[in-house]
């Protein structure tokens, strides 16, 4: 008769392989004391298709994300910091698309099974299906992301996109963006982009500050230069601040309204960053009422803008507004797209004495 003992190697490998289970399953429960997002090891990206076959790859330079205790992850990725590798077309991501002044992060959230935790142990790598939730440009909605999770090692694990996910701009209220970006760049592209992700988690053990995503302060995430702006770098920024749109009067009125001012925070610093530059603050009207009217309101529209500025500490020798009316259309004046156009702000940057 044979008998099978455990030898005492046997039990002390048993013992040793205990003792050093991954960090993914501490005594404390599945998640352990929870994961922070390895920021320098993470990567979000998002293409673009111009011009029906021209494809671009951009991606952002500021994540933050955690995995508590309980198994919610959230994931926060600061829109100022887009990076297409090219300064201009950021700025245009950044005020035409995004409009970052305004939404300034986009939130990824998501819960996971303590299953996953276990079989991740055993498996190594597990493609899964998650429901998520994406906040957008201030819309959000649920979507579903096939992912594939690998465990690096005993403290790492990475949660990527096993297919790129798929966003209908349309959803999230994008479609304004992507014309004024067409029209910016002269070029046509499709309203969809698909979304690729290769993100890093760190198991944070027990003595570790409770995981965290906190909001990016967005003024350090952009991705330009420091100090002050070249000249060419000043012109294309006060081209696309123009396009904006996003300075709002009440009707026949030149008070500014509330919604202006993230816009407008944005304009103090661009003309803080030029100094070797004047400003032109240009007013334009649509057609409708009288032509004497609407001189006068283009004229008033642009002098708060200024105000505005010299409120903020712009000097009053680097700012002038003028106002041309109903003069300069560049939209039809016949549809409520074409007035909502031609009511409009510009900034011209010309040189200073």
């Amino acid at each position: 008769m044979t008998i099978n003992c455990l030898r005492p190697v046997h039990i002390a490998f048993m013992i040793m392989s205990l003792l050093c289970a991954p960090a993914l399953a501490q005594s404390d429960g599945p998640f352990g004391a929870g994961w922070q997002l390895d920021a320098e090891n993470s990567r979000i990206g998002f293409q673009s298709i111009k011009n029906q076959t021209k494809v671009e790859q951009s991606s952002f330079a500021t994540l933050t994300g955690a995995i508590d205790g309980n198994g919610s992850a959230e994931i926060r990725i600061a829109l100022d910091s887009v990076d297409t590798k090219v300064d201009l077309r950021n700025v245009r991501m950044r005020f035409l698309f995004f409009e970052s002044f305004k939404y300034p992060e986009a939130i990824v959230k998501a819960r996971l099974s303590p299953r996953l935790v276990d079989e991740l142990r055993a498996e190594r790598r597990k493609v899964i299906t998650l429901p998520v939730t994406l906040d957008l440009h201030g819309v959000t909605k649920s979507i579903e992301a096939q992912l594939a999770l690998t465990l690096l090692d005993d403290t790492r694990v990475s949660v990527a996109t096993y297919e790129p996910i798929s966003i209908d701009l349309a959803a999230f209220d994008l479609m304004g963006g992507l014309k004024k970006l067409e029209e910016a760049a002269g070029v046509t592209i499709i309203p969809s982009t698909s979304v690729n992700f290769d993100i890093v988690f760190a198991a944070l053990d027990s003595s570790a500050p409770a995981p965290t995503s906190e909001p990016v302060p967005v003024a350090s995430a952009a991705l330009e230069p420091e100090g002050d702006f070249s000249k060419e770098a000043c012109v294309g920024r006060f081209e696309i601040l123009s396009r904006t749109g996003n300075i709002y009067f009440a009707t026949s009125s030149a008070q500014l309204s509330n919604e202006s001012v993230p816009l407008l925070a944005n304009v103090v610093d661009i003309v803080s960053r030029c100094p070797d530059l004047k400003v032109q603050v240009i007013g334009h009207t649509d057609s409708y009422g009288s032509a004497r009217a609407n001189q006068s309101l283009s004229e008033r529209r642009a002098a708060s803008v200024v105000a505005f500025l010299a409120a903020k500490g712009i000097t009053a020798s680097r700012v002038q507004s003028l106002g041309y009316g109903e003069t300069k259309p560049i939209a039809p004046n016949t549809t409520a797209e074409g007035r909502q156009k031609n009511r409009r702000i510009e900034f011209a940057p010309v040189a200073a004495e």
